[in-house]
């Protein structure tokens, strides 16, 4: 039997235990914002900027019809993008990011989505996190770590840093993880937090690492 000495052990010990054990009990974490290209991926994480996944794949297959290119957002009326993004929130603000975006990927990367950490986050409305999250998920690069809300609450949660800022997360984790496993990783956590460690009120008796987590911050 596995006791509270585990929730001791140094966060890299627990790392390695920690992602086998979210491996067994998640085998199919996944990205779960819907997408068929790497543009969709793109435009439909730009969208989840605090709005969830759900809403946003309700929004999507009506926007990614009316838009099939990164030439179609450009050139495109702003106030339909307005309209078929509403409900995602900030809808000004994410037109424009999105208009503006395409027009830099028809002028610098023939309207195609780039591959690489910097030239993603040279784009309007591309911060690290989606860029990321493209690369891990289109491309199948580990440049980086998505950290969002709930790979930064568990972070924190499970005693892996104390760090509050994403790119102090992202940092921490990335040393104590494989890099091969910096993409699954976040879905991971994703899953959990969303499943079980949830912000309010997390369901701990029934967790499936809680012999490793310190549950800091709860309670």
């Amino acid at each position: 039997m596995i006791g509270n000495s585990t929730k001791l052990l140094p966060a890299r010990q627990r790392a390695v235990l920690l992602l086998a054990l979210l491996k067994n009990h998640y085998p199919d974490a996944h990205c779960e914002l819907n997408y068929s290209s790497p543009l969709e991926l793109l435009i439909a994480t730009i969208l989840s900027a605090q709005c969830t996944d759900i809403r946003v794949n309700l929004v999507t297959p009506k926007l990614f019809a009316a838009f099939p290119d990164a030439e179609a957002y450009a050139t495109g009326d702003l106030k339909k993008i307005e309209k078929l993004i509403h409900s995602t929130g900030f809808y000004h603000n994410k037109a424009k990011n999105i208009q503006d975006c395409c027009r830099l990927l028809l002028e610098r990367h023939r309207g195609q989505v780039p591959r690489t950490l910097q030239e993603l986050t040279a784009l309007a409305g591309v911060g690290r996190k989606t860029a990321n999250v493209v690369l891990g998920n289109i491309f199948e690069v580990n440049e980086g770590l998505v950290v969002d809300t709930h790979v930064s609450r568990l972070s924190q949660r499970l005693g892996l840093t104390r760090k509050k800022d994403p790119i102090n997360i992202e940092r921490v984790l990335m040393s104590l993880f494989p890099q091969e496993e910096w993409t699954l990783l976040a879905h991971l956590l994703i899953w959990h937090g969303r499943r079980r460690c949830t912000a309010r009120n997390p369901d701990c008796k029934n967790c499936e690492v809680q012999h490793l987590c310190p549950q800091i911050g709860i309670g």
